[in-house]
């Protein structure tokens, strides 16, 4: 009963999402041939375009195989997709993207499953998967991304530490750490549970998240020379930028709106302002490990100059996916919420697709 509640929950959304996305990334191409329009890169390269293409590339040849700066790639993502590789007749481009669909599809089982468990409300459990799917950044799980992969283990991660299952939520935080440089940040709500239940034994999945990252830095450093090169390739001006203070990153954003040389500014400048307003919901209603855990990780994404991608690693932060259950539990909300996200998600997928928002 439970699994087919589930199913009833997840498959319409999965399925929707990825019906719009590709028919956006169809009808855009066909645009750029009418109009006989040379097309941009990523609408030629579609759903294995952006980082995509570097997750594809490793799959296909190693890091070896790719510049140096493919090390900031974290390695679980395209092993597992190179490993897909192997089969008769398979590339790496469709390694890459069935491992981030079928681990996109596990999602949402693990999110409604875990919505269950905090909530015990299956109209909660929906809207949370409905949200998971539809809001604008999602269109990145139906492309070559390792954000679903990241998500189930975060997501696992969750419900192992709530459970107090501390050997379970250790694995799942150190293939979290393995798989995205922000994995360590699952150490927080580790270290919240153990100091609230009063167990040591929480220290075990408290440094498997950070051992995860320590791992990848390590076997990293033969080929880059440099310890923390990872980490430190994301502060090129043409990526993340350098460090700077929140505040100002965001001020940085709206100054950009309005003088006009950056198109996609406003967006997350607003995306920025509901970002903070769903952590104060989390502070109100949520455990606090949920909520530290999502202050930190929104106080890295916004602690760069260039807030490109601010979306998607707001959208990898499951505890804000719960928050914005939470905000459209009246069904009035909801039916002004899911349409509009809906629309979202194709006019992001169109800026995407056509090179003006980097995903």
């Amino acid at each position: 009963m439970r699994l087919r509640a589930a199913a009833g929950a997840v498959l319409a959304p999965y399925v929707l999402s990825r019906a719009l996305v590709l028919a956006t990334l169809v009808a855009t191409r066909h645009v750029f041939t009418t109009l006989q329009i040379a097309r941009p890169r990523p609408t030629i390269d579609g759903l294995l375009g952006w980082d995509a293409s570097w997750y594809r590339d490793i799959a296909a040849h190693g890091y070896s195989g790719v510049a140096r700066e493919g090390l900031r790639f974290f390695p679980l993502f395209p092993l597992v997709a190179r490993t897909v590789a192997y089969l008769p007749g398979a590339t790496a481009g469709f390694g890459v993207l069935l491992v981030a669909n079928v681990s996109a599809l596990v999602l949402g089982f693990v999110v409604h499953e875990l919505a269950l468990r905090e909530r015990r409300d299956l109209g909660f459990a929906r809207r949370a998967v409905w949200l998971l799917y539809l809001v604008p950044p999602a269109f990145v799980l139906v492309m070559g991304y390792a954000e679903a992969t990241f998500m189930v283990f975060a997501a696992l991660v969750l419900m192992t530490l709530r459970a107090r299952s501390w050997w379970l939520a250790a694995l799942f935080g150190f293939l979290a750490g393995l798989t995205r440089p922000v994995g360590a940040l699952l150490a927080i709500p580790a270290v919240v549970e153990g100091w609230r239940r009063r167990d040591s034994r929480a220290i075990v999945p408290a440094v498997a998240p950070v051992a995860g990252l320590l791992a990848y830095l390590v076997w990293a450093e033969h080929r880059s020379h440099d310890f923390l090169y990872p980490l430190r390739v994301q502060e090129d001006p043409t990526r993340r930028g350098g460090w700077v203070d929140p505040v100002r990153a965001v001020a940085h954003a709206v100054h950009e709106l309005f003088v006009g040389d950056h198109v996609s500014a406003g967006v997350h400048a607003v995306s920025a302002l509901i970002l903070v307003g769903l952590l104060v919901v989390l502070a109100r209603r949520w455990p606090l490990s949920y909520t530290l855990y999502a202050a930190a990780a929104l106080v890295v994404a916004l602690s760069t100059r260039n807030l490109d991608s601010l979306e998607r690693y707001a959208l990898a932060t499951v505890p804000f996916v719960f928050a914005g259950a939470d905000v459209i539990a009246d069904v009035r909300w909801e039916r002004i919420v899911l349409p509009a996200a809906t629309a979202g998600l194709v006019l992001a997928s169109v800026l995407a697709f056509t090179g003006v928002l980097v995903p």
